[in-house]
């Protein structure tokens, strides 16, 4: 039952997926919306952190190794560009001090 309810998710959330690129793939985005979508990855990377970051109750709760990640985090992305490489080294680094510590 699981597994059926794990596999109809996967399929569905492919589904949506391919239905948009196919949808949208004859279209041209105006420059206003690529401009947009260049802050996509910078907002979602802000919201995990602040989400890390924080109790439900709003309290800050940062540790050695959240704010070493965070900061791994900040010197690759803003070093390389690559924001992908960056997500990489703050959750290895965030990992790593954790386990040492």
């Amino acid at each position: 039952m699981i597994m059926t309810a794990i596999i109809l998710t996967g399929i569905g959330s492919y589904l949506m997926r391919v239905f948009f690129i196919f949808a949208l793939a004859r279209y041209q985005f105006p420059p206003i919306m690529l401009q947009a979508l260049e802050y996509v990855a910078p907002t979602v990377m802000a919201a995990l952190v602040v989400s890390l970051l924080t109790t439900p109750n709003g309290e800050l709760i940062a540790g050695v190794p959240e704010i070493v990640g965070l900061v791994g985090t900040a010197i690759v992305a803003k070093v390389s560009g690559n924001h992908i490489l960056a997500l990489l080294t703050g959750m290895t680094t965030y990992w790593l001090i954790g386990w040492i510590m």
